[in-house]
């Protein structure tokens, strides 16, 4: 199932893609707290204003040393973004003003949390998931003084949440401006998403809407405004966002 955010007149709306008709149906509520519940209205995929597909209710975590070859739950550091860094597809990337030497960009696979989750055992932690989308990962550079990954826009999310798809062995792409800078797969990351989930929840309580950030691999070059960055992931799309200057 592919579960989307649009921008209606009545203001933010869910919705699954419908892949045969080419269109939406939007739901009734928000499907990572209530049930899937057609409301029976459609917009066809040329008209719809696609949001993040959505606002983490707390907190994104991400990992740093996750990617190095071999490395293992306890070799990992841990960074937080807050939901105020969300932005989504087509959205501006700003470049704080503050950022001397411009910003990393790095596509990763999103884990969306479904349930609350504490201390999960490895072996139970899918059942905290509710699907998979996209992130960037943007790292401000220069002298930020610890707001390196915190300012507005510094967290891409879309264009859709996946929820029924096996995340395993997916290629994964970043381009700037057309030119490809990051090849991977989802199976170059050395922890798998059980481990991932369980490695976070030893950390903090875990709740809907959390998004586990779980790796990233290389990003260059520095965006500057001006520069369009897309992050793909097999069977995902595409999450484009152009790069402007804070003035």
């Amino acid at each position: 199932m592919k579960i989307a955010r649009l921008s209606l007149s009545q203001g933010p709306r869910y919705a699954v893609y419908d892949e045969g008709a080419d269109d939406f149906v939007i739901l009734a509520d928000d499907p990572i707290f209530g049930e899937i519940q057609p409301t029976g209205e459609r917009v066809a995929a040329a008209d719809a204003v696609l949001l993040s597909p959505m606002i983490p209710r707390s907190k994104a975590i991400g990992f740093g040393n996750a990617t190095a070859p071999g490395a293992t739950a306890d070799d990992l550091f841990f960074f937080m973004k807050p939901n105020t860094a969300v932005c989504g597809p087509d959205d501006p990337i700003i470049i704080p003003d503050w950022a001397s030497e411009g910003l990393a960009h790095e596509v990763e696979l999103g884990i969306i949390i479904g349930r609350v989750a504490k201390d999960v055992p490895e072996e139970r932690a899918l059942e905290a998931v509710f699907g998979y989308t996209i992130i960037n990962d943007v790292t401000a550079r220069g002298d930020v003084n610890g707001a390196q990954k915190m300012f507005d826009t510094a967290l891409p999310v879309g264009p859709f949440i996946l929820t029924d798809i096996d995340v395993s062995d997916l290629a994964m792409t970043s381009r700037v401006n057309g030119e490809t800078y990051t090849r991977a797969r989802t199976s170059d990351y050395p922890l798998s998403v059980a481990q991932s989930v369980a490695a976070a929840s030893r950390r903090c309580t875990l709740l809907p809407g959390d998004i586990i950030l779980p790796g990233a691999f290389n990003g260059e070059p520095p965006l500057k405004a001006g520069d369009v960055v897309e992050c793909e992931i097999e069977g995902f799309g595409v999450l484009r966002n152009p790069v402007l200057a804070a003035n």
